[in-house]
């Protein structure tokens, strides 16, 4: 379909661009195909694109950077829900080290959060007062960890998917 500026120019839509664009949901995730290590096959793997990665920790910065007034269970009730559905819509890609390096970046900022809170306590005094450890807990409220999320990748694989052009036929399908 031609923009509007593309009818008044007689170009088409496209011209210049060489290929077609992706629309802006699709750059969320990277996709390549590469060899499985150990093997030599050959699959398709999906990551978490960088901008993704990019936005949220923005996200976490932005939040993190509000004022200290507020106790720690409302910097934790802002931050939860966002990082557990950020890590829920990734979970199908190969993901497990961005989620790692997601808890970290995170962990860093509430952390800092509360060393600039609490600016005058030393670090044994911080770790006491967040309920005795190294997890940021309030009030029953507790930090996300995105390190939890399970992973599901390449659920229906291979043979398991059946192709007009394959013999084969999948048990309990009917055709």
């Amino acid at each position: 379909m031609l923009e509007p500026d593309a009818w008044k120019a007689g170009t088409s839509g496209s011209e210049g661009a060489g290929a077609q664009q992706c629309p802006p949901a699709t750059r969320r995730f990277r996709i390549q195909r590469q060899t499985k290590q150990g093997s030599h096959h050959r699959y398709v793997y999906t990551w978490v694109a960088k901008r993704s990665l990019n936005a949220i920790m923005t996200k976490v910065k932005t939040i993190t950077r509000q004022g200290t007034n507020n106790p720690l269970h409302d910097l934790l009730r802002q931050l939860n829900p966002m990082l557990r559905g950020w890590t829920n819509y990734f979970r199908h890609a190969v993901a497990k080290q961005t989620f790692s390096y997601l808890q970290a970046y995170t962990w860093r900022r509430v952390i800092g959060w509360l060393r600039r809170k609490y600016h005058r306590a030393n670090w044994k005094q911080i770790r006491r007062h967040i309920g005795g450890g190294w997890w940021p807990l309030d009030e029953g409220t507790a930090l996300f960890d995105t390190r939890t999320v399970p992973v599901t990748r390449y659920r229906y694989r291979g043979a398991a998917i059946a192709t007009p052009w394959s013999q084969q036929r999948v048990p309990g399908l009917s055709s």
